[in-house]
This record gives structure tokens, sequence and C-alpha cells, in this order.
């Protein structure tokens, strides 16, 4: 008799890792979704078979919950990023010692295939602590698994992403629209396509070892994006760029929603270099944000986005 597969999902409670896992899932693997929070990974148990879908307890930082997590996987994705730290040393520990300590253990217990989260902008010279520790963890995977792919996406779009979302939650409360490094440029990409490319790095032989970078298909600046959300919602804001000098304190001021490190980051182009593979080499088509965005913020339109008719508003 032939045992099932299984995929483990570290950070799979998460944006992406609700989507990586629902396709995992529907391929027949069980899927251990290792989280330090197995109660909120509960709810990814509907996206998939009866017993499909496991939660477990794993913290990234200690070798022993990630073993229990990753001992007889055949495939082991990790997902597990943050954009700040709530402490100091927090972007090593997780993005950089956990990523390689994920790699050495999955080497260990003889995977097949790992996939490795990172992020466009990853660099050892970054002056952002983000950027770096990125960088650190794919240089640790892979030394530690040669046969690693890493995909770095570029900002990540889907209905509960927290920057479109953000921005017009803003839209609503505020009478103008700040705007930070206005001129950075990004290529939002939309969350079901990396969770595709996931699942064509772990099915295409040819992408081990290969790094990708995942970008939609639209290049956009950081106020064109704010100025196109403001469209799609129908709020007229002013676009405010704020001065470096307060846009730094503001940085500094604790729970500002801005962190000294993110700033450094917005200040530097996050689009794919077209000099490394990316989701067309993976077989993914990237879908635009004007199919995908406007739906989910259609909630802050006014009126909740319903159609006015001559009758009233349209509740069918």
């Amino acid at each position: 008799m032939q045992t099932r597969r299984v995929a483990t999902v570290i950070g799979g409670s998460g944006f992406l890792g609700r989507y990586v896992v629902k396709r995992l899932a529907a391929t027949g693997h069980v899927v251990r979704v290792a989280v330090r929070d197995p109660e909120r990974a509960m709810a990814l148990k509907p996206m998939g078979a009866v017993g499909l879908v496991v939660p477990l307890y794993a913290n990234i930082t200690a070798d022993g919950t990630i073993a229990r997590a990753i001992e007889g996987a055949d495939i082991v994705v990790n997902l597990v990023g943050i954009l700040a730290e709530r402490k100091a040393g927090d972007f090593a520990a997780l993005q950089a010692e956990g990523a390689g300590r994920v790699a050495r253990l999955a080497t260990s217990f003889g995977v097949k295939h790992l996939v490795h989260i990172s992020a466009i902008g990853a660099s050892a010279d970054s002056p952002a602590q983000y950027a770096r520790s990125k960088a650190e963890g794919e240089r640790l995977v892979l030394a530690e698994f040669p046969a690693a792919t890493i995909l770095r996406p570029s900002l990540v779009f889907g209905p509960e992403d927290q920057f479109f979302n953000r921005f017009a939650a803003l839209a609503l409360i505020s009478p103008i629209m700040p705007v930070i490094a206005g001129a950075s440029r990004f290529q939002p990409v939309y969350v079901g396509d990396v969770a595709d490319a996931v699942m064509a790095a772990i099915a295409d032989h040819a992408a081990a070892g290969k790094t990708y970078e995942l970008g939609g298909p639209k290049v956009m600046t950081f106020r064109e994006i704010l100025g196109w959300i403001l469209a799609q919602i129908g709020r007229h804001r002013p676009l405010i760029a704020m001065p470096d000098q307060a846009a730094a304190l503001l940085a500094h001021i604790p729970f500002s929603g801005l962190t000294p490190d993110q700033l450094l980051m917005l200040k530097r182009d996050n689009v794919a270099n077209p000099a490394l593979p990316g989701l067309a080499a993976l077989g993914v088509v990237p879908t635009p944000i004007d199919l995908v965005v406007p739906g989910y913020l259609a909630r802050f339109r006014r009126g909740g986005g319903r159609v006015e008719t001559p009758l009233g508003p349209n509740r069918t």
C-alpha cells in the first residue's frame, strides 16, 4: 500500500500560506502547517479533504520542533518572514538562521524539494537589515540544500493583503494621502500567482538550485499606486509628498506603522531583475492588479461598492 505524500509548509497560516496549503492539499498531499499558533491554522483544515491539512506547533528558532515538522516529508516550503522586528535580532533569527536551520534539517531527513520564499531586494549590501537578513537566509539555504528553489516576489497583492487594503482604509479617515519615496517602483504580483510558482518549482526539476524573481505585468511608482487606489475607491485625496526629514521622524515614532528599516526599503525599487528567470519561466501567466484588486477594495467605496439604481442601491 502506497503511503500518502507529505508536504510541510512552515509559516503556512499567513497571507501566502493559505494559498500554498490549498494547492498542496488539492494534489493529495498531507499538508503539515507548521506554525507558532496552531489554533490560528485550524481555519485552513477545510482547504483539503478530511485529515489532509494538519496544523502543528513549530518554532523556526528551535531544532526539535522543526525536525518534528519536517521528518517524513518529501516537500518543504518555508514561508517565514517578518517586515519588522519585535525585538532586536529577530531578522537574523527568523529570516537568516531560521532559514538555514530548515534547509539543514531538510537535508538530514532526505527531503526531495525545498522551496524558500525570499524577497526582491535581498542583498548583502543593502542598508536595510530586512534585505540583508533575506540575503543571508538565501546563502545559508543554498549552502545546506543546494537544490533548493528560491522565489523572490515583489509586493504581493490579494484580498487579505496589508498594502492595498491598508492604504484604502487610510483614505477613509485621512484628508490627505501622504506619499513617502513616491518615485520608488514596484511590480505588484498576485498571491495566487506566487502560490502557483511554488507548485511549479516543486514539479519542475529544472528549477532546483535556481533563484526566480516574481513580478506582475505592470511596474508602477509608489505615487502611481496610491493614486490608482484612490481612483478605485472613488475617494479624492491630495497626494502630498512627505519630506525625507518628516518621514525619518515618523519612522522613529512607535506604532506609526513605519520603521527606519522599512523606510530604507521604500527608497529602493522593488522590481524583478530581467536577468533572472521569473513567472514566465515557471509557466505562470502574471495576473494584472486590475483583475483582482478592485473587487476587494469595493468595500471602501461609498455604500460598500453597491451599484446605485433609480430605485436605490442594487442589493442583488
